[in-house]
């Protein structure tokens, strides 16, 4: 069947999360990803936080799925001449190296573009390649904290918080993704590919932005709050039997207040003026939270929302990673997938949270190191001989 984006050649050269993100979301819609990778090493994930020696990490199972595997060597002569032909075949070519890599290897803007100025060229990086932090170096957190997500989570008497859900490495690569489509949109007017660049402090600060408008709405800095939003009720609230992630979250808007009240057994305060509008139930915050975990707290919390959901009422059980993987609705949907791996069997992987109607996606194991060089090297016109010739001198 064909996909999305069948016929898209995207080279792959990033390692670790925020560029195989990317590279990962494209596979899943179609394109054909052919991530390159030093021989004998390839992605440093392939062996950072590994829980087996004898086979890939699943984190770098988690951000692989869908692509070609191909080794090359990128500082030997024959290997540039092999990825200068590479180059004339793709349509997209992503990177994360640091600022000026590609430059020193021979792959300066200038060439790129005449080799195929069809190419869009796109590059993460942790604080872009201009403006005074362009040198600097980053991760996950040090973009969180950049990026002011840090700032505005976790309770008001602790430090700022770091949220391990990857808004700095994932959430640029979904970035990313949407500025790599646009240019290849662009390309079918233009004829000509384009750079593309985003930066993982840019990428949280677009998360952050509510917050940004709350700064400029309320003229001061904004203050960590915890789970408690701005309206009541809108927070956590402990669930039988209180266990550590025993809790649900409820928000309810002014239209929601009644039923509510009907769905937890406290019909008794409809029209109480205390807790009757928005503005009187924040006068009197923690009288109303007490009174709905009074009722949450003797009932597990996914029958708490099951209740409150059949009453209207939005409500979400605080789900661990273990309930995650076994959540029947995420299985429905193909969020939560099994694969077989070559070494490692079969395991369970997160799906591709994109559906298209048209193009279902497929997920299929990461590629072992090297995987499929004699594949894409055929495709580049070699022979036999001579990729026994690259493989003996160490080029792929």
């Amino acid at each position: 069947m064909s996909s999305a984006l069948t016929g898209i050649r995207v080279i792959d050269l990033t390692n670790n999360q925020a560029g195989p993100s990317c590279a990962q979301m494209l596979a899943w819609l179609g394109a054909d990803v052919i991530k390159v990778e030093e021989p004998g090493k390839g992605d440093i994930a392939r062996t950072s936080l590994s829980d087996r020696p004898d086979c890939d990490s699943l984190f770098f199972l988690t951000f692989n799925a869908n692509k070609r595997s191909l080794t090359l060597n990128l500082k030997d002569p024959r290997g540039k001449e092999v990825f200068r032909k590479l180059l004339k075949t793709g349509d997209v070519l992503l990177e994360n190296f640091g600022p000026g890599v590609l430059d020193r290897l021979g792959f300066s803007d200038e060439i790129l573009k005449a080799l195929n100025p069809r190419l869009v060229y796109a590059s993460i990086k942790g604080f872009g390649t201009y403006g005074p932090y362009s040198g600097y170096k980053s991760y996950e957190p040090i973009a969180q904290a950049m990026g002011g997500s840090m700032s505005v989570t976790g309770f008001p008497d602790n430090p700022p918080k770091v949220t391990l859900a990857c808004i700095g490495d994932s959430g640029t690569g979904m970035h990313c993704t949407i500025g790599i489509l646009a240019a290849l949109m662009q390309r079918h007017t233009s004829g000509e590919g384009q750079r593309v660049e985003v930066s993982m402090q840019d990428a949280v600060l677009n998360l952050v932005r509510v917050s940004l408008r709350d700064h400029q709405r309320l003229g001061k800095v904004v203050e960590r709050s915890g789970n408690q939003l701005g309206m009541v009720p809108a927070t956590t609230y402990r669930c039988h039997p209180g266990g550590p992630n025993d809790y649900v979250f409820i928000l309810a808007q002014q239209q929601m207040w009644y039923p509510l009240l009907r769905a937890i057994g406290r019909e008794d305060l409809i029209g109480d003026p205390r807790y009757d509008t928005a503005g009187a139930r924040l006068k009197h915050l923690a009288e109303v939270n007490a009174l709905i975990e009074a009722w949450t707290s003797r009932k597990p919390k996914h029958q708490v929302m099951k209740i409150l959901a059949e009453a209207g009422v939005p409500c979400g059980a605080c789900q661990d990673t273990g309930e995650i993987l076994n959540d029947p609705h995420l299985r429905a949907r193909d969020m939560i997938v099994e694969v077989e791996h070559p070494v490692r069997g079969r395991y369970i992987t997160a799906g591709n949270p994109i559906k298209l109607s048209a193009s279902p996606t497929d997920i299929t194991t990461a590629p072992l190191l090297g995987q499929h060089c004699v594949e894409i090297l055929a495709e580049l016109g070699y022979g036999e001989a001579e990729m026994a010739a690259l493989r003996e001198e160490g080029v792929i």
